[in-house]
């Protein structure tokens, strides 16, 4: 691999984990400039990752500019239907398929969580790093790459449902029932538990849609 092909893949993964963390939000304009200046590369990897996040849907053009895309109300319902279906599907074969160790990882990782509750971006950020170890407990290569997509769009929401009052705690029980029914190898029943979990989280960005919570 030359130089060149290491500084466009690690532009474009400093860029992508930049958005994730949300450091660059829907909206925020992107400069070529400083971005190469903050990553330490120069400017021709950072456009190769510009043209390539913006293929992806991840940035969009607003007059000359590139900025951080934002989801609408239509697009945040079809990426909720997909992640159900994946996430559900994460679920059922983590059931099937977690070792024992990955387990005992999650149950210490919901009762980490718990502790968290009261900073909803810290909240958020051990959300996504929950839902990442369910995904590699399934040992489905092709579901992980597949999830990998949908909690990139993620990033494109402007909130975090743990902003509602009260939905830590509620999270966290929610969690601790998919990993129950994970140790307890029942598929059926995490696969519930995994699509009644991620309902009412969009259901509570539904209404901070709405301005209701």
């Amino acid at each position: 691999m030359t130089v060149v092909q290491v500084q466009q893949r690690d532009a474009y993964d400093l860029l992508l984990e930049a958005i994730d963390r949300g450091e660059y939000k829907p909206g925020d304009r992107l400069v070529e400039s400083e971005l190469a200046d903050r990553f330490g590369v120069s400017r021709t990897p950072i456009r190769e990752a510009f043209q390539k996040l913006e293929t992806q849907g991840v940035l969009a053009r607003d007059g000359r500019s590139l900025i951080v895309s934002a989801l609408d109300h239509d697009q945040m319902g079809e990426l909720y239907v997909v992640r159900t279906e994946l996430e559900a599907l994460a679920a059922r074969l983590a059931a099937q398929h977690a070792a024992p160790e990955e387990i005992r990882v999650l149950f210490d990782m919901v009762k980490a969580d718990r502790a968290l509750s009261g900073d909803p971006q810290e909240l958020s950020r051990a959300n996504k790093r929950f839902h990442r170890q369910i995904h590699l407990a399934s040992h489905n290569r092709y579901l992980v790459q597949q999830l990998e997509m949908v909690h990139r769009s993620m990033a494109l929401l402007t909130s975090t449902s743990f902003e509602m009052e009260g939905r830590g705690a509620l999270a966290m029980d929610e969690h601790e029932a998919i990993v129950t029914a994970i140790h307890e190898r029942k598929g059926e029943v995490a696969e519930k538990a995994m699509r009644d979990h991620i309902s009412v989280a969009y259901e509570v960005r539904l209404k901070q849609g709405a301005g209701r919570v």
